[in-house]
């Protein structure tokens, strides 16, 4: 019998229950996976809290390494003893096996450890499609990135640099202040600076940047659009402090004509040979540019709990892990 992390009820992190769960068989197109290493994302906690509504009960969780332990008909590119990771499909993560689409899981490469993949893989595509698609990068472009010292920031913030962005850096704390600067943030702002905007008009000439990515939400939208030169793109990507609440068009207009986007990794990656291009740009990078891939801290998978309250608490630094 396996043990699994399930909710019966939306609220904080006490609705965490710690259960024995069937496993079932895998039929046609389906692989057993043994998890190794899971990672923890703040999508979670929309999850957890009904932010994102969902059907209860339910599993939670949507990133997890792991060995494949047995694949059903039809499943050809998978093998019994692969180290893969995936993101997506039915929530369901937080467990030490489950049985799910072979088309979700991906090849893990050989340098890349189970306990990092689960790090990286969700913040790392993530990272990828912002910077790549939501708002494509150029040399020189000035973008400014919310918790540069968190999972996703820590990341993006490398990846921009190595793309020749000017990165400015929102961090919450002095520790995460010298974590930014250190993964390459050429300026490092804090997060309740009541003069945000001016201070990033001022780091770009008055001009502002080519675009935010901002995980954060209601709390900082408005304040994200004052930090946007004319035609720039606001990239709102998260709802750390709640979503983001409705707003007239016609502020775009007054700042210079913005553009909004509320990207969601699933469209793009639609289909397996699109998730397997999106890997293999991440791998690479990983490979080719040595970014700095903390795994600021692990819990013991039955302990997420503690896990989600030190996440929603900011007591976090860079990627969380859980280990069966």
């Amino acid at each position: 019998m396996s043990k699994a992390i399930r909710i019966c009820e939306f609220g904080g992190p006490e609705v965490l229950q710690w259960e024995a769960v069937d496993v079932p068989e895998p039929g046609e197109g389906e692989a057993r996976i043994r998890h190794t290493a899971i990672g923890l994302n703040f999508i979670d906690v929309y999850h957890r809290t009904g932010l994102y509504p969902m059907e209860l009960p339910s599993g939670l969780g949507r990133e997890a390494a792991g060995v494949v332990e047995v694949v059903g008909p039809g499943v050809t590119d998978i093998a019994v003893g692969d180290r893969v990771i995936y993101s997506g499909g039915p929530l369901g993560s937080y467990a030490d096996a489950r049985t799910l689409d072979a088309s979700l899981l991906v090849p893990i490469p050989a340098p890349v450890s189970d306990e990092i993949a689960a790090a990286v893989f969700l913040k790392g595509l993530t990272a990828w499609y912002l910077l790549h698609h939501s708002y494509a990068v150029k040399p020189g472009d000035p973008v400014l990135v919310y918790a540069a010292a968190g999972g996703v920031g820590s990341i993006a913030t490398q990846w921009a640099k190595r793309l020749g962005a000017i990165v400015i850096g929102i961090v919450g704390t002095d520790e995460k202040a010298k974590l930014a600067k250190a993964n390459g943030c050429d300026h490092v702002l804090m997060a309740d600076d009541p003069e945000l905007s001016a201070t990033v008009k001022q780091l770009t000439a008055g001009d502002g940047v080519a675009a935010v990515y901002d995980s954060v939400g209601k709390d900082t939208f408005m304040a994200s659009l004052d930090c946007l030169r004319p035609h720039g793109t606001m990239v709102t990507y998260g709802n750390s402090s709640g979503a983001v609440e409705p707003f007239a068009p016609a502020e775009l207009a007054k700042r210079g004509s913005l553009y909004v986007t509320r990207p969601i990794l699933e469209h793009f990656i639609p289909t397996r040979a699109k998730l397997l291009e999106a890997a293999d740009t991440l791998f690479t990078f990983i490979r080719n540019d040595n970014p700095d891939i903390r795994i600021g801290q692990t819990y013991a998978l039955q302990d997420a709990a503690e896990a989600h309250r030190d996440l929603e608490g900011r007591k976090t630094v860079g990627s969380t892990v859980l280990l069966p």
